[in-house]
């Protein structure tokens, strides 16, 4: 996909503008509630800060919004139909908790005590992902400005959620059970980022994932290495043998198939990849390693991108003190995560893991193995005209090309596209220097205005240049 930039929108700018002021006073105030989902003495600022949005939402005209209860922290549900009978579904998925965050940990100010300094906002949630969600309602504001119009040109819904942070335990089941209210003809996901501000992008993928822990079980008990050491297996030394088979010589996942239904990429997609200004020493410093390993035959960002992997995230078993203690050891364990891409199953992918653990070991060495669930890859290709219109909306909001980039990571989109079979879209405006998780988070403010005239010219595009063909349509 390929092109130039529109020109940027004067009013829906000048909108944006006028009420900039009054949106970061308002999103101050919200960045204040310290909605930390991963610590149960937070429950009540959880339900404060889905209070908080609700009401913030009825304030910006949207007639519908919900507090959601869930077993877990409550998400917010938020829904403005258009006047047009024809327009596209819109639902728009964020998330309002955050990560723990103490002064101590290194931050230069309180965490939950916004500061603004040199055109940044710092707080905890700031870029992830309070700042990107409630650009939409300075977004939506300014699209019905500068269109005269008294509702949205879509059908506009929104979902955030309170547990992402905590691994969106409860969202599966809540987008299943609210399936009916959510119905949209496309998801847009603004908990995600760009390349860089010199650099925007549109994200249209993430992979999946699962993960898995393996317990292996030798003697019933340690056992003296000399009175028995190679009579007896070691379950030990099975672990690092399960380690050693999991790739080939060419760092491929030696899992029989593994590959199986993989999306492989495009040559479009590979060069598309190739543009970004990309330099394999600065990331190796962000990724705080030495030298760069993966799949032959693919790049770095492809590896981390778009291709498949298997990790293993901890290994152990023996003893561990110091100094010797010449033993047997009567169990080990191994953690192992699987990144998943486009056309890969993840049961699939687990039934594999338990077959090849089982054909692996030798007798005398039994086994459990605990999966800890699963996320599925999620991929828009690029000729989709949703996704034209969210590249076309960012090149009039920053003036400049879009280019395009996948994430590495995983999250709950593919629940919405698995629940209401939809594309997931994403339109994020955070950076990388932003600190996700991190002391001294922060958002760009320009970068979050300019995600704002993003959202208001993609609801205009999207009703102009996209209609869904109906349900049941051939």
């Amino acid at each position: 996909m390929s092109s130039s930039p529109a020109a940027p929108d004067d009013a829906v700018r000048a909108c944006v503008e006028e009420r900039r002021a009054a949106f970061l006073d308002d999103l101050v105030e919200w960045l204040r509630i310290p909605s930390v989902s991963a610590d149960p003495s937070h429950a009540d600022d959880l339900a404060r800060s889905a209070a908080w949005l609700a009401d913030k939402l009825a304030g910006t005209g949207f007639p519908v919004a919900e507090v959601w209860e869930t077993p877990g922290a409550p998400a917010v549900f938020a829904e403005w139909p258009s006047d047009d009978p024809g327009a596209p579904t819109v639902l728009v998925y964020g998330h309002h908790d955050v990560q723990p965050a103490v002064i101590a940990d290194g931050w230069h100010s309180d965490p939950f005590a916004p500061e603004e300094r040199d055109g940044r906002l710092y707080a905890r949630g700031a870029a992830d992902d309070k700042g990107q969600v409630f650009m939409h309602t300075l977004g939506v504001r300014a699209h019905l400005a500068a269109t005269g119009r008294s509702a949205p040109a879509v059908n506009l819904k929104l979902l955030v959620e309170g547990e992402e942070e905590s691994g969106s335990p409860h969202f599966p089941d809540l987008v299943r059970k609210t399936a009916d209210r959510l119905r949209c003809d496309v998801a847009i996901v603004s908990d995600t980022g760009m390349w860089s501000a010199e650099t925007p992008t549109v994200c249209t993928g993430m992979r999946g994932l699962t993960d898995c822990q393996i317990d292996l079980y030798g003697p019933d008990q340690d056992i003296h290495s000399g009175s028995f050491g190679g009579a007896v297996p070691n379950p030990a030394a099975e672990a690092a043998r399960l380690v050693a088979r999991l790739h080939d010589e060419n760092h491929r996942v030696a899992l029989p198939g593994f590959y199986d239904g993989v999306v492989e990429l495009s040559e479009e997609e590979r060069q598309l990849f190739a543009e970004l200004p990309f330099d394999e020493e600065t990331w190796l410093r962000t990724a705080h390693s030495h030298a760069v390993s993966g799949e032959s035959g693919y790049t770095t960002l492809e590896r981390i991108w778009a291709r498949p992997t298997a990790e293993v995230n901890g290994i152990g078993g023996g003893y561990q003190g110091p100094g010797g203690k010449t033993v047997i050891p009567s169990s080990a364990q191994l953690k192992l995560s699987f990144r998943l891409v486009a056309g890969q199953d993840a049961e699939k992918v687990q039934q594999s893991v338990r077959e090849w653990v089982s054909q692996s070991l030798p007798d005398g060495i039994r086994h459990e193995i605990t999966f800890w669930g699963a996320t599925r890859p999620c991929l828009t290709p690029l000729g989709h005209p949703a996704l034209r219109a969210v590249v076309r909306s960012m090149e009039r909001a920053f003036g400049k090309r879009v280019r395009f980039t996948r994430e590495g990571g995983s999250g709950p989109a593919a629940d919405l596209q698995d629940a209401l079979e939809v594309p997931v879209l994403f339109l994020g405006i955070s950076v990388p220097s932003d600190g996700w998780h991190s002391p001294n988070e922060k958002v760009e403010l320009e970068l979050l205005t300019k995600g704002a005239e993003a959202a208001a010219c993609l609801w205009s595009d999207l009703a102009e240049n996209w209609r869904p063909e109906p349900e049941g349509a051939v």
